[in-house]
């Protein structure tokens, strides 16, 4: 009976956090973010108003608010199922897998390090903070992020690649328009992929670098978020999951992460097929030949080539087809070649 009490004062403290979204720096849906991004659109509502002043404006560009939230967008049922499913998956999936990162990132530090303890090498990192050279901990913080965006874009390339691991990914695909709680349409089995590999790989990262450096680095952070995250979150993320065009001129695409780079990827034009898997750092893509950037969204449209009409069309159905697809794949039996009869002389 302790346990089951225990349990319910876990989930009872979980839901009070998960409630907190909008005040929370840590979630990408703190109301900073959300009002930055917010000016991008406000920046590109004006601009497009006068690029297309006259007679010709569409509904759309009449009002800043018809602009920020679409009817195309909003009358769309997969809207509403984001937001449905928001909720949902949060407060039963991801309750699920609450401290998986932390155990991933903190056994691997200990394989790493020969058994030290992650969070006692924390409060020394702390104590030293004062001492500490702040040029060490920005080049950290880069490196950090860095690998981390390798691991996280070989992670991403893998369930486009892996036919099992497809089945379960395309549920974030699956949505047809997007907004920002798009960014929580995932799989329970898509997120424990991302956990296990990105918890495995920054607890060896972080375990080489205490073997190195004697201590972890503290990193310059904003709010308790490091520096070069709190800017990621910032500088448009929630763009990433909309309907609002957002492109860095140039070769500044190949730089940082514009929303445009996400929109392609979501795109299901042949052309974007298995295109832009990076978030953090594009230049990923660029390297290993997945980059594209049109100049303009004509071509990018949200979804599923041939998935069928109402598949995924419910949170329940979000959850439970891809296991029954997937189960189906491992089923499948392969067909063997068939034999071929050599023409008469």
């Amino acid at each position: 009976m302790g346990h089951f009490t225990d349990l319910i004062d876990l989930y009872t403290a979980y839901v009070v956090h998960f409630f907190t979204f909008f005040w929370n720096p840590t979630d990408r849906l703190f109301i900073l973010y959300l009002g930055v991004a917010a000016g991008f659109a406000f920046i590109l509502f004006i601009f497009n108003k006068h690029k297309i002043s006259g007679p010709q404006i569409d509904e759309e560009h009449k009002s800043f608010l018809k602009f920020l939230f679409p009817a195309h967008v909003w009358s769309h049922p997969s809207a509403w199922l984001d937001v449905r499913y928001f909720f949902f998956h949060h407060l039963i999936g991801h309750f699920l897998q609450f401290g998986f990162l932390a155990a991933c990132t903190t056994w691997s530090f200990a394989l790493v390090t020969g058994g030290e303890s992650l969070a006692e090498m924390a409060r020394i990192g702390d104590a030293r903070i004062e001492r500490a050279d702040y040029l060490i901990a920005i080049g950290y913080m880069f490196a950090f992020y860095i690998v981390g965006d390798l691991i996280a874009w070989t992670a991403h390339y893998l369930q486009h690649k892996i036919p099992i691991l497809w089945e379960f990914h395309k549920v974030h695909h699956s949505a047809e328009v997007m907004h920002p709680m798009s960014n929580g349409r995932e799989h329970p089995v898509d997120n424990l992929l991302y956990k296990a590999s990105l918890g495995l790989g920054y607890g060896a990262f972080i375990g080489l670098g205490v073997n190195i450096l004697g201590y972890t680095p503290n990193m310059p952070s904003v709010f308790g978020v490091p520096v070069l995250m709190f800017l990621f979150n910032l500088v448009g993320y929630n763009l990433r999951h909309s309907h609002i065009w957002l492109r860095w001129p140039g070769v500044w695409s190949k730089v940082f992460p514009s929303p445009a780079h996400h929109h392609v990827h979501h795109s299901c034009h042949p052309e974007h097929f298995d295109k832009n898997f990076a978030f953090m750092f594009p230049l990923w893509d660029v390297l290993f030949g997945t980059y594209i950037m049109p100049e303009d969204n004509k071509d990018v449209k949200f979804g599923v080539a041939g998935m069928k009409p109402g598949e995924m069309d419910t949170c329940a159905k979000l959850y439970f087809v891809p296991f029954k697809k997937a189960f189906r794949r491992l089923r499948r039996k392969p067909v063997a070649p068939k034999h071929v009869i050599p023409p008469a002389e």
